[in-house]
């Protein structure tokens, strides 16, 4: 219904301000709406008055009315809201309800006006607190902060009554009423809950000013015509009771001796007091609107308030105001009256909470002595202040005191006290206090570059209550509000800010997300690390770096910022599991940055290797061997380390280390495992038989062999040349020495081919073959035929033929019609029914000319090595096996070698 008529109003108001579509309140015939100026954003209060209200069928006229009544009644309403907007609008006092816009006229017939916002009115509060304390709060319980409205739905509440509020309250009344009788010259004349406004910073305001008039005492001239009391105090069934005098809260002034004077303002402020608590809370004069209901109750002492009776309340009343204050405000004679001056001063008023609420008040007045005083006074007795009074009083009034910048730094240790205390200061600082930083500090950054300290103390509080903040905000409102704030304090050039700036990186961290922390707070601390002079901020941004890198935010506390080097780690410190920053920028930003330290100072040292210990967590193997490890060596070898700072150094370069050398040999073992080797995998070998002519473990003997010697398809047996068919030997015992890049591996020896291949003295056939290496991936039919390649001749006169056996080429003297004939470098031979190996391509010389022929052998035998040649062979032939080896298996080196057996180191 409020929604439809708000449409139906056309006025400046409805252009110019957004107007809720539901009332907050109803005061009276007044609806409340929030609303909020357009162009400004400011919030204001909205009253409207609907003219249909005073229609019969709106229950404002009775039936029987004429259309002359209806019309006159009309105008007289119209008359009296629209001089109470008018003195709204001419009187300026703080204990006035503020005039924002003029009241108007619509073309629907209605009346809106806006003012300051308000939460309620006296009445409507005093109703709301009656309702809880009969039903026992909502849901049954009492609830000291949520309130139930009309429409079932639960709702935050905006004021508490308690003593103090109430204190407050009629203090301000007072001030205001000591305001329109001395300063305005006027009589209220219908001072009741409903003409007090609660407004959004808990002040009380007087409004209700439709039968406010001069007294009859005034010697000033003035265009307000004066109250008659004769139309006033008639009350009319007609008129809605909210547009008349209401008698419960009139003086005997007015009702009994007709004469208006500032006295019987201060009896309606009695009655309203009393009705604060009352229960319920209203007026214990019951008139019913009539004059001789009034009169009656005033001609018994009994039904007369006085001191006798308790003034008629149901409940007990404050010592102070029983015996001092009641006594002079609810009196018959308007001489026995106290003004509101002496109200002001009495002893309902003498305590340290309304005394500093006074003083808060009139606080631009004072001296700055006098503030700094008060200032630091006030957290002693913070405590002791209601919730609402310091939300909605305290607060407000710290907070317009912030432009003066030599009391900033303690306004803001109260600022950040009240946030603690109030279970609600999540929102209040968000709302108020927020913005409120934001153009304290960066507002003006940039307005000079002097140094100001009284702007620099404050940062140190912010800094200080950075933690309460991180809780009280979001993301977003701290990146747009507090962090401008911590950028300048990391630019100050005092370094204790900045150290205090760099250690709150922990809170940041928890409430900023990962672009903004790499973007716009990471790139300002590795600039200050870069730049500072000070041997402790650069500990600090050390201990930053640690804190990016996902160590502990116990870190700066575990180590110090002592520069004697001595940091000792806490066991129960638990470094974070996942890093801030990625692996990238701790690579390409901080471990450069470490790089280019110069000072070798020990604390320094020490607070880097603890950055290294959490790189270490994060950057690759290869990174940390090739940029980590060399810097941790250097920085282990600083001349001012000691004992202890030497061994942190040496322990992690060898977890370090460790590290990179299990992940080494992992990458090494998956690639061994990812591709087919041969039987000995010795890969690396590249001089070694069975890295050149290993084919994937395939058999290279047996049938295949043959026919490659013998130039025929099968072949069962290969005989020898004694005409035995070769066969399996014994296995020998293998000598221990080591295997090198021209002999053949010893876990060969002995092993049959996994085809079944035969082995000759403990050789396989496929080892002896002269196949190329195969690679992974092909067989050995994907080779071509092998052609015999003839001896190449050197410039010496020797010639020389590469392959496995030209280290010793045996060379038939004469033409043989053995089919051995006809293979060149034929890699056995068989002497006293023994198989001999041909070892690999040596650069020992050859031999030119071949000795006699042994009866045993169509082969010329090479003559026997020189002195240095056999002693080589000696070390190195003997994985060839059958070297200094006699026939029974028995070794003996003692033993003078004749005949064929002094060329066995060459067999």
């Amino acid at each position: 219904m409020f929604s439809s008529a708000l449409k139906s109003f056309t006025s400046n108001i409805s252009a110019n301000y957004t107007i809720s579509s539901t009332p907050t309140s109803t005061c009276g015939t007044w609806k409340v709406y929030d609303g909020k100026k357009k162009s400004t954003g400011k919030a204001v209060s909205v009253f409207v008055f609907e003219r249909k209200s005073l229609d019969p069928q709106g229950g404002g006229l009775g039936p029987r009315s004429s259309s002359s009544s209806l019309k006159k009644v009309h105008e007289e309403v119209i008359a009296r809201v629209k001089k109470e907007s008018n003195l709204l609008a001419r009187l300026r006092h703080p204990s006035i309800l503020e005039l924002a816009e003029p009241i108007e006229d619509t073309r629907s017939g209605g009346l809106m006006f806006a003012t300051e916002p308000v939460t309620d009115s006296l009445a409507g509060l005093l109703q709301e607190k009656g309702d809880q304390e009969k039903a026992g709060g909502v849901a049954g319980r009492p609830s000291r902060f949520v309130v139930e409205d009309a429409n079932g739905q639960l709702r935050r509440r905006e004021l508490e009554i308690d003593e103090l509020e109430i204190q407050k309250g009629l203090l301000q009344v007072a001030q205001g009423l000591e305001f329109l009788h001395e300063s305005a010259g006027l009589v209220h004349g219908n001072l009741t809950p409903d003409s007090i406004y609660v407004n959004a910073k808990s002040d009380w305001k007087i409004a209700g000013l439709a039968f406010a008039g001069p007294p009859d005492t005034s010697d000033k001239t003035s265009n307000i015509p004066p109250i008659s009391l004769s139309e006033v105090l008639y009350h009319d069934p007609r008129l809605p009771r909210s547009l008349q005098l209401n008698m419960d809260y009139t003086s005997p002034d007015f009702v009994m001796d007709t004469n208006v004077s500032s006295a019987a303002d201060m009896f309606s402020l009695g009655l309203v007091m009393l009705a604060l608590y009352n229960s319920p809370h209203v007026s214990p004069l019951k008139t019913n609107s009539n004059i001789s209901t009034y009169k009656k109750l005033f001609s018994s002492s009994s039904s007369a308030p006085s001191s006798t009776n308790n003034f008629l309340s149901s409940r007990p009343l404050p010592k102070e105001l029983l015996t001092g204050v009641f006594p002079r405000l609810i009196a018959r004679r308007p001489g026995q009256r106290m003004n509101a001056r002496e109200f002001q001063q009495s002893q309902f008023f003498d305590n340290i909470l309304v005394s500093s609420i006074r003083f808060l008040d009139t606080l631009p007045a004072k001296t700055p002595n006098e503030k700094s005083q008060f200032m630091r006074g006030l957290p002693k007795i913070l405590d002791q202040f209601p919730r609402s009074v310091l939300e909605k009083k305290v607060l407000p009034a710290l907070l317009e005191e912030t432009k003066d910048r030599d009391l900033l730094f303690l306004i803001l240790q109260n600022v950040f006290k009240i946030v603690k205390s109030l279970p609600s200061g999540r929102r209040v600082f968000i709302e108020r206090i927020s913005p409120k930083l934001r153009d304290t500090f960066v507002g003006s950054k940039g307005a000079t570059n002097e140094r100001d300290t009284a702007k620099e103390a404050g940062l140190v509080v912010v800094l200080e209550n950075i933690e309460l903040i991180g809780e009280s905000c979001s993301g977003k409102e701290f990146k747009n509000d507090i962090l401008p704030i911590v950028h300048l304090s990391l630019e100050s050039h005092t370094h204790s800010i900045v150290d205090k700036a760099l250690s709150c990186l922990p809170t940041i961290l928890a409430v900023l997300d990962f672009s903004t922390i790499k973007h716009e707070v990471f790139p300002i601390v590795a600039a200050v690390f870069s730049k500072t002079s000070s041997l402790g901020i650069k500990i600090r941004g050390l201990q930053a770096f640690v804190i990016l890198c996902g160590g502990s935010s116990n870190n700066t506390e575990e180590m110090g910022d002592g520069l004697d080097g001595a940091f000792q780690t806490s066991k129960s410190a638990k470094a974070s599991s996942n890093a801030v920053l990625d692996k990238y920028t701790v690579q390409e930003k901080i471990v450069p940055l470490l790089k280019a330290m110069k000072t070798k100072e020990p604390a320094v040292m020490m607070a880097a290797l603890a950055v290294f210990k959490q790189v270490g967590t994060i950057a690759d193997t290869d990174f940390l061997a090739t940029e980590c490890l060399p810097v941790l060596w250097a920085f282990s070898l600083g001349p001012l380390l000691d004992v202890q700072q030497f061994q942190e150094y040496m322990m992690l370069i060898k977890s370090m280390s460790s590290k990179i050398e299990r992940e080494q040999m992992r990458k090494l073992r998956e690639l061994s495992s990812n591709s087919t080797t041969s039987q000995n995998h010795d890969f690396m070998n590249v001089g070694s038989t069975d890295a050149l002519f290993s084919s994937k473990g395939d058999d290279v003997g047996g049938d295949d062999f043959a026919r490659l010697v013998l130039g025929k398809g099968t072949a069962n047996k290969i005989p020898d040349m004694l005409g035995d068919s070769l066969r399996p030997q014994p296995q020998r015992s293998q000598s221990s020495t080591p295997v090198f890049g021209w002999s053949s591996p010893t876990s060969a020896i002995g092993q049959s081919n996994a085809n079944g291949a035969s082995t000759i003295n403990g050789f396989s056939q496929a080892h002896t073959s002269t196949f190329p290496q195969a690679v992974p991936g092909q067989s050995l039919n994907d080779f071509a035929a092998l052609k015999p390649t003839p001896p190449l001749s050197t410039g010496l006169g020797r010639s020389t033929s590469s392959g496995i056996g030209a280290m010793a080429p045996m060379q038939p003297s004469r033409p043989q019609t053995s089919p051995w004939s006809t293979i060149p470098n034929a890699p056995m031979n068989q002497s006293y029914g023994k198989a001999s190996y041909t070892p690999p391509q040596s650069s020992f010389p050859v031999p030119t000319q071949p000795d006699p022929m042994s009866s045993f052998s169509q082969f010329s035998i090479a003559p026997p090595p020189s002195q240095s040649q056999s002693k080589m062979q000696s070390q190195y032939g003997r994985g060839l096996g059958g070297s200094n080896i006699v026939a029974n298996g028995t070794h003996n080196p003692n033993r003078k070698k004749t005949g064929l057996d002094a060329y066995e180191s060459l067999l």
